[in-house]
C-alpha cells in the first residue's frame, strides 16, 4: 500500500526525470544553434580578435574537470559560465568600438540561451565558486585594471570566445 508521502516523492522523482530529458531534449536540438549564433555575432561585433594574452589564466583545468561530472552538474556549469559572461558584459563600454546592432545580438542570444538553461537548473544546486572567481578576477585585472579600455573589451571579447568555444563542446558531448 503506497502512503501519501511515497506517492509525492515518486511524483516529485517522475517531475525532475522529465525536466532532465525536457533540458536533454532542448540541448540536443538548440543549444549548438544559438552557439553558433552568438559566436558569429561575438566575431562581426569587431575586427580581428586580439593576439595579447589575458593576464588571468584560462580554467582549463575547471573544464577538464566538468567533462568527467554528471549531466546536471554540466547544465549547472553552462548555465553559470553563460550568467558570468553576461555579468562581465554589463560594464562601462563606454570605449567599445564593435558594431552595436552585433553587440546587441550577441547579448540578446545569450541571454535567450541562459534564460534556458536556467530552467533546467534547480535553484538548489550551487554554482561553482572557482568559476566565479576566475571570472572575478578577469573583471578585476583585465576591466577594471586596464581601465574599461578598448584593449580591455578586446581581451575580454578573445576569452569570451574562447570560453563560448569550450562550452559548445562540451554541450556536444552531453548527449
Amino acid at each position: 500500500m503506497y502512503t501519501m508521502q511515497s506517492w509525492t516523492c515518486l511524483f516529485l522523482i517522475l517531475c525532475s526525470m522529465q525536466s532532465v530529458c525536457h533540458c536533454c531534449e532542448w540541448i540536443r536540438h538548440h543549444f549548438g544553434h544559438l552557439s553558433s549564433e552568438y559566436l558569429s555575432q561575438l566575431d562581426q561585433m569587431g575586427g580581428d580578435i586580439t593576439k595579447q594574452n589575458a593576464p588571468v589564466l584560462f580554467p582549463t583545468s575547471l573544464y577538464r574537470h566538468i567533462d568527467d561530472a554528471e549531466f546536471e552538474d554540466k547544465v549547472r556549469f553552462l548555465n553559470e559560465t553563460i550568467y558570468q559572461i553576461i555579468k562581465l558584459f554589463d560594464g562601462n563600454m563606454k570605449s567599445v568600438t564593435w558594431d552595436k546592432k552585433n553587440l546587441d545580438d550577441f547579448l540578446n542570444i545569450l541571454e535567450r540561451q541562459f534564460e534556458n538553461l536556467n530552467s533546467c537548473v534547480s535553484p538548489a544546486m550551487k554554482p561553482e565558486s572557482r568559476l566565479k572567481r576566475y571570472f572575478r578576477k578577469l573583471n578585476r585585472k583585465v576591466l577594471r585594471k586596464i581601465n574599461y579600455s578598448a584593449e580591455a573589451w578586446e581581451l575580454i571579447r578573445k576569452e569570451t570566445k574562447r570560453h563560448l568555444q569550450r562550452l559548445d563542446i562540451l554541450a556536444g558531448q552531453m548527449y
